[in-house]
């Protein structure tokens, strides 16, 4: 009997496994170091504080085993079982987290959309704002650090959602997804030109390096568009992050690209966020009434998954803006250790 294939390790340029931050932290990085189970069952999430760093760093690892992976584990464990149903624990306990926080959240597209369309006239809870006006470069380097987990796979989990739609809401996804891989120049890639604003600040680009600087709050954003891409019966929640990303992209962009010119970071870092102040406003409108509009037109009853994924985005970057200004306000870094 021929012994099985088994699947090749991740490829040198896939990011090193970081160290655990707690017990099921610590598992799966443990079981994917060694290639066996993970030593604590799902119980253990069923337990772990949804918002903290241990629950939030385990379901990182596991979401990444679909994109890029980690070097030297098999890819194999992608679809490994004890994971997956570890994963399926976390997520729960993640997922009943937000709809206890959204409880009263807006049931409907107009209801969460509407807030995001007018810019509010105090903007001094506004991250970018901040940076645009009193920003200084050490804080530019942090949270472009805090934001390359993000937008270094910027669009590839809103791609997944692309077989589960049908006629206007696919086509009008697929035309702004082309925008975002840079339309058919890898040079152009939004990901390359945050690995080009990050070369500017004197950052690794290399994926997945600043993972152990990354707080919960900061990994809480990047695991919740992977939770509702890798689900079908999410993909209402995950059009509804793609909205609001898009919606509420412009005015910050606007705001960052002044930033980064005030601070001298360089004109890659500069284009990065100008790029996306003029492609995120045509894209707006086409999230909106085609994506949005054409879903809904299929499936109406997905209007309250819409308007959960969006009120949970707000909420999930609320967060890691709150834990940002507090640090700062600190005078403290914002990552869990100091950028050399």
């Amino acid at each position: 009997m021929p012994l099985p294939v088994r699947a090749p390790a991740a490829p040198a340029t896939a990011p090193r496994l970081p160290a655990g931050r707690g017990e099921l932290s610590d598992a799966v990085v443990e079981a994917l170091r060694t290639d066996g189970p993970p030593r604590c069952g799902p119980e253990s999430a069923a337990r772990a504080d949804p918002w903290g760093e241990d629950l939030q760093l385990a379901l990182y690892l596991l979401y990444e085993l679909h994109y890029r992976g980690f070097d030297g584990v098999d890819d194999a464990r992608e679809w490994d079982p004890d994971l997956l149903r570890l994963r399926r624990e976390a997520e729960a306990r993640f997922l009943d987290a937000l709809r206890e926080e959204l409880s009263d959240g807006p049931r409907t597209v107009e209801d969460a959309f509407a807030p995001l369309l007018v810019e509010p006239v105090d903007l001094s809870d506004s991250l970018s704002r901040r940076l645009e006006t009193d920003g200084e470069l050490w804080q530019l380097r942090e949270y472009a650090a805090l934001r390359s987990l993000y937008h270094l796979k910027e669009a590839d989990p809103h791609i997944w959602v692309v077989p589960r739609l049908t006629g206007e809401a696919k086509a009008s996804m697929v035309a702004i997804e082309y925008d975002e891989f840079g339309a058919g120049r890898a040079e152009r890639v939004h990901a390359r030109l945050f690995a080009d604003l990050m070369d500017d600040l004197g950052l690794d680009h290399s994926y997945g390096h600043y993972l152990e600087h990354a707080p919960a709050p900061l990994l809480a954003t990047v695991n919740l568009m992977s939770l509702f891409g890798l689900h079908r019966a999410r993909r209402g929640a995950l059009v509804g992050h793609f909205a609001c990303v898009e919606i509420t992209s412009s005015p910050g962009s606007r705001r960052l690209a002044r930033a980064m010119r005030r601070c001298g970071a360089g004109a890659a870092a500069e284009h990065f966020y100008a790029e996306h102040v003029e492609a995120d406003a045509v894209h707006e409108q086409v999230v909106r009434h085609g994506v949005v509009g054409g879903l809904l037109a299929e499936e109406p009853g997905l209007e309250p998954d819409i308007a959960f994924g969006s009120a949970a985005t707000v909420l999930l970057e609320d967060r890691l803006a709150d834990h940002v200004r507090d640090a700062w306000g600190r005078g403290q870094s914002a990552l869990r250790h100091p950028l050399e």
